[in-house]
């Protein structure tokens, strides 16, 4: 099992070339009780330093002069020959992302910097990253009892409930693996990629890309929640996160749609995929009435006066896994983007939904036309508000 005390001590290498990005990072990682965090703003330094103190997660920026961060991981795969890079990367544009994944880091985090992201994507990490090698030393351990055993029988009985308790803990940290898979996967996905198994482990899993033509996408952003977030601690702030985001993922399970991921502040989920819903449209409008009534019953009890933006659209998806450690089910297309601008367009504690999500409600719900918007990279878009049910 993996414990706080053993994240908390993980070595920690921050490597931006501004100076201003390393002390903000360093701060942010200290205040959470990181006690092994250095830096460097010379990026050629990199291999050399992993090389000497074998870091468990590298923050790494990747626009820097003279070295950018892809040359960098390019010198780290000659240091860890499995292909296991532990590098989040640091970047602001959004098309580096998917060639950063590709180039064999495991995450990134965006700027200009979000404290809970931050903190959330680096746990995760070192959670994974300590796993992994866990997994490697206890396999090891396995192999080497398995020699003895075939080197001398009369140590078989003495040895047999030994190997037996290593084979039990071995199980117990697969089943985690399996468990940490179903978190970030959905389910029919994860069968997918447990049946390939052979390809996996050669670190070339099959390619999973489906298209789906009616779907539901729904984005939900907590209005204003970095300016809240600095009078927080960091544990305090994931709690809240963590608290609301969790009954998220309970309404998504209650009305059949899939969580696609959180970033930040902001959570994306989606209606008829993987199995196909011909209510997609419907699911996704109760989802977010229900969101909306809990975060009012959250700043009852709590005392908070939080907010929340959503905005809904419904079309063609692509959907797809990426990466080959550390797997992200994600979705791309146009209705994706628009459902995303009925969300950073819309109105505070409303629910913005396009003309073609609203013609598939029926009269099941109650909307109020909200006439054409100028969505940003898309164009004029008809747009309604959600209000209620009948």
């Amino acid at each position: 099992m993996i414990h706080p005390p053993d994240i908390l001590a993980a070595r920690i290498l921050v490597v931006d070339d501004l100076e201003a990005n390393v002390l903000l990072l360093e701060r942010m990682l200290n205040a959470a009780g990181y006690t092994s965090v250095e830096s460097t703003t010379d990026p050629r330094m990199v291999s050399g330093l992993h090389g000497k103190n074998h870091y468990d997660l590298i923050l790494l920026d990747l626009q820097m002069p003279g070295m950018d961060g892809f040359e960098v991981m390019e010198h780290l795969k000659a240091i860890e020959p499995d292909s296991y890079l532990p590098v989040i990367v640091i970047t602001a544009q959004p098309d580096h992302k998917l060639r950063a994944l590709r180039a064999g880091a495991k995450d990134f985090v965006s700027k200009p910097f979000d404290l809970g992201e931050v903190l959330m994507r680096v746990r995760n990490m070192l959670e994974v990253r300590l796993l992994h090698s866990e997994s490697l030393q206890y396999g090891r351990e396995l192999e080497r009892k398995v020699c003895e055993l075939e080197a001398s029988r009369e140590t078989i009985v003495r040895q047999s409930d030994e190997l037996r308790h290593l084979y039990e803990k071995l199980v117990c940290e697969q089943q985690v693996t399996e468990r940490l898979l179903l978190n970030v996967l959905p389910a029919p996905i994860a069968e997918r990629l447990k049946l390939r198994s052979d390809l996996i482990a050669t670190g070339q899993p099959e390619i999973i890309a489906d298209r789906f033509e009616e779907v539901s996408v729904l984005f939900a952003d907590l209005v204003q929640f970095t300016r809240f977030s600095p009078a927080l601690s960091p544990e305090r702030l994931v709690a809240i996160l963590n608290e609301i985001f969790a009954d998220f993922d309970d309404i998504a399970d209650k009305r059949g749609l899939e969580k696609i991921k959180t970033i930040g502040d902001a959570y994306m989920a989606a209606a008829g995929l993987p199995a196909p819903a011909a209510d997609h449209a419907a699911r996704a409008a109760h989802m977010a009435l229900d969101m909306m009534e809990f975060l009012n019953r959250f700043n009852e009890r709590s005392g908070y006066a939080l907010q929340l933006r959503i905005g809904i659209h419904s079309g063609a998806v692509v959907a797809g896994v990426i990466g080959r450690r550390k797997f992200i089910y994600d979705l791309w297309g146009d209705t994706v983007n628009i459902a995303s601008r009925m969300e950073s367009q819309g109105i505070v504690d409303g629910i913005q939904v396009t003309d073609d999500t609203r013609q598939q409600l029926g009269k099941t719900f109650l909307l109020e036309d909200h006439g054409v918007i100028a969505a940003r990279g898309i164009g004029d878009v008809h747009t309604w508000h959600l209000v209620g049910r009948n």
